[in-house]
């Protein structure tokens, strides 16, 4: 039997013989698992950019989605990039390199989307925003979300994200959070007047560069997180000389061996989200997970009668907007379908994809942690990649804070329950 975390994904382990391809006595069946079932995914995604690229209108716009969906699901899969993993270990084991990586990955998007903005807006004042970017209304309604969000995190054992490239691993737990998670839209969708009228039409939209121009975003932004990033690299130092040191590979059946088995540094994963955040908003929309996903639900709740016929100000806010009848077929959508089948590919690659029969423990922390992480980002205007990472990345002040609570609702959804346990 495969052993697991108890956040049910694959426990990473070193392989004891090279990797399939490079060992013949490993056997046919590991070869076809690990190499060929992999290579036939990405020619399978490949395919379908490619008759994507040949649609009219935004053929081209929705093959970009996929490729880099793909290579999305990837990266984190085989860098294990998941806010609530980095959370925990630094909670836990006081180990800061997730959390580094997610200021790396904070660091790069910043320098890209300030660019980039630079070039659509050249002139950031009031009330002008850059199109479709994740800059939100900042109210304690968004605290509110971002606690929701954080315990869902903590209850279901990852974000939508993760969740996301989870299925391509086997997750008992994912498919239960997604269908959860569309529930808690459902949820959303129906508290949102209520808080919008009680709250957020009054509530400030506070973007940086209107108040400190480009350079000035740039500069705070950096600094705020190189700040953080040298408060945590104390903890690092701590905690370094207790980790002992892997030794580098010397050959070449070690050198891919090393890349395929076990996790890629904590760096690539953080560079490599960084840049992808930057590709995206050059050729889309500003990177996020939920829209498509948010856009179902809603279709479907307004097919079932579930939802409001009118839901006050929310079509008028950029992030993840949902659109009810948008369907699959867009590069939300296509980016989503991207991020799962990447996640998959590398999954088998690294011989981690280990499904198993999901137990009554695991759908009701799926469902349960789902409705949160739902309902969460609904009402916060994205999750952890939409609101928290391109909302940080574009200077919106809405993304510190929903960041934030974030990481207060993990840090009470993992602690708290152990202490009243203790007593």
């Amino acid at each position: 039997m495969t052993a697991r975390t108890r956040n049910g994904e694959p426990a990473l382990r070193a392989s004891p013989t090279p990797h399939a391809a490079l060992a013949p006595a490993s056997g046919a069946t590991a070869l076809a698992g690990r190499v060929l079932l992999p290579l036939l995914l990405a020619g399978a995604v490949v395919a379908a950019a490619y008759a994507l690229a040949a649609q009219p209108g935004g053929g081209p716009s929705l093959a970009f989605a996929l490729m880099l969906g793909a290579a999305f699901g990837a990266i984190l899969q085989r860098t294990r990039f998941c806010f609530l993993c980095h959370a925990r270990d630094f909670i836990d084991r006081r180990d800061p390199r997730g959390l580094l990586a997610i200021l790396l990955a904070l660091a790069v998007g910043t320098v890209g989307y300030h660019i980039v903005f630079g070039a659509w807006v050249p002139n950031p004042v009031a009330p002008r925003l850059p199109p479709d970017a994740h800059i939100g209304p900042v109210s304690w309604v968004l605290a509110l979300a971002g606690l929701a969000f954080g315990l869902g995190m903590a209850v279901s054992g990852s974000c939508i994200s993760a969740h996301l490239y989870r299925l391509g691993e086997g997750s008992p737990v994912s498919p239960f959070a997604l269908v959860g998670a569309a529930g808690g839209f459902l949820l959303g969708f129906l508290t949102w007047n209520d808080l919008y009228l009680s709250s957020i039409i009054t509530a400030p939209v506070v973007w940086l560069p209107h108040h400190l121009g480009y350079g000035g975003s740039l500069a705070v932004q950096l600094l705020a997180l190189g700040g953080l990033a040298a408060l945590l690299w104390r903890f690092r130092a701590a905690t370094a000389s207790e980790a002992p040191a892997r030794e580098p590979p010397h050959t070449l059946p070690d050198l891919l061996r090393s890349w395929f088995d076990g996790r890629w540094p904590y760096w690539i994963g953080g560079l490599g989200v960084g840049l992808i955040g930057f590709l995206v908003i050059l050729r889309l929309k500003p990177l996020g997970v939920t829209s498509a996903i948010g856009s179902a639900a809603r279709q479907l709740g307004n097919e079932a009668g579930l939802v409001p016929l009118r839901l006050e100000g929310l079509d008028g806010f950029a992030g993840c907007a949902t659109v009810p009848g948008d369907g699959w077929l867009t590069p939300n959508g296509l980016l989503v379908a991207g991020l799962v089948a990447g996640g998959f590919a590398a999954s088998l690659a690294a011989g981690q994809f280990t499904p198993r029969r999901p137990t009554l423990k695991d759908a009701a922390r799926g469902l349960g942690g789902g409705l949160l992480l739902g309902w969460g980002s609904m009402t916060g205007l994205g999750c952890t990649v939409g609101t928290l990472l391109s909302g940080t990345m574009a200077g919106a002040l809405s993304g510190w804070v929903f960041g934030l609570t974030v990481l207060a609702g993990v840090w009470a959804g993992l602690t708290l329950p152990r202490r009243f346990v203790r007593n």
